[in-house]
């Protein structure tokens, strides 16, 4: 109930209509399948270091969806990487991951991350 309440308190502030809000949640819904198709596709590949490469493909697919779609990868992105933190993984490869996560937002060419010899059907 105060999910909801909110959202209309937002579209009512925002001047945001019901066809925006149902626009942006296919686009998150859409960018959350893209990260996990990336996700997918890197345990499928299980290639050495191509790990930064998926990362930003999986936020650059997401991204081109429109604004729901960067949300969903933010949020995707950041709450795999606050996992990863709790769980003990080095803080360096953090960051690294994290920059590849904007790198792909930004709308930047995920493949220069690409691995040399990564099947091309990645």
């Amino acid at each position: 109930m105060k999910l909801l309440t909110g959202l209309v308190f937002c579209s009512l502030v925002l001047g945001v209509s019901s066809r925006d809000w149902f626009s942006f949640l296919g686009e998150a819904y859409d960018g959350a399948r893209d990260m996990w198709r990336a996700y997918s596709d890197m345990r499928e590949a299980n290639y050495i270091n191509s790990d930064k490469y998926f990362h930003a493909r999986g936020n650059y697919d997401a991204a081109q969806r429109g604004p729901g779609g960067a949300w969903a990868a933010e949020v995707i992105s950041d709450a795999r990487e606050n996992i990863q933190k709790l769980l003990g993984r080095g803080a360096e490869d953090t960051l690294a991951d994290q920059a590849a996560n904007e790198w792909g937002r930004s709308g930047k060419d995920p493949n220069h991350f690409r691995p040399a010899g990564l099947p091309e059907k990645y």
